[in-house]
């Protein structure tokens, strides 16, 4: 592509990401990133292979299960691209821990699953300052957005999402297609390598809505939230 060429691929191999869940939408997103040549991907989970997984976790397999998710993702990862760095964190990570972590990488992307590590991982960008990638899927939808928490203002994660909202639905409960969130994290690592790469056009914040009965994408712009607690702590220093 002329629009990365030999210049992108460098940069491709200096940049980092973190990704936070190697589940159905850390697997596509790390193997991607991967293939791509993105330099160092760190791998954080802290859950073991299941027999439930396999439908939609397509870099296990069943003799797998009882494994630890972070090293078998490290050791398919390596053997798809040896020259990318690996580093597995197989752990809940603290704030401080989380924010350290961030402030490594170029971009994070939000694979996981529960809305106190979403949360938890949209102030750690903010801290960081780094722009954040987030995906979620369920039956046959799905959502996708950009946060710019690298920026000064703008929307973030907790400007979409309250505390007192619904408890995220997981796959285990609500159940998922496998290819449904397949698809969100392929589309989160294009996010991503345009976000490293510099080669993205979006105006600003939007949220991308995928209906799977209908087969159809929504796009709707968000608006930071003047009342928003985690832009009053972090954007206004």
């Amino acid at each position: 592509m002329p629009e990365i060429g030999e210049a992108g691929q460098k940069k491709l191999g200096d940049a980092s990401a973190l990704i936070v869940g190697l589940g159905g939408l850390g697997v596509p997103v790390a193997s991607y990133l991967a293939g791509a040549g993105v330099g160092t991907l760190h791998l954080n989970d802290f859950d073991t292979v299941d027999l439930s997984n396999l439908h939609r976790q397509v870099l296990y397999t069943s003799q797998d299960v009882g494994r630890r998710k972070t090293a078998v993702a490290a050791e398919r990862l390596a053997a798809l691209n040896p020259e990318v760095n690996i580093e597995v964190v197989d752990q809940r990570l603290d704030p401080v821990a989380l924010r350290g972590l961030a402030e490594r990488c170029t971009v994070v992307l939000d694979c996981c699953d529960n809305f106190a590590t979403r949360f938890a991982v949209n102030e750690a960008t903010l801290a960081a300052r780094r722009p954040l990638v987030s995906g979620a899927a369920i039956r046959l939808e799905g959502q996708l957005a950009v946060f710019r928490n690298d920026r000064p203002a703008g929307a973030c994660y907790r400007c979409l999402y309250h505390e007192d909202g619904e408890e995220l639905e997981t796959c285990s409960g609500g159940g998922i297609l496998g290819p449904v969130v397949g698809a969100v994290g392929a589309l989160m690592a294009v996010e991503a390598l345009k976000l490293i790469l510099g080669i993205s056009r979006d105006g600003g914040e939007r949220l991308a809505v995928y209906d799977g009965w209908r087969g159809e994408w929504r796009s709707l712009g968000l608006a930071p939230d003047p009342e928003c607690p985690a832009c009053a702590r972090f954007r206004s220093r």
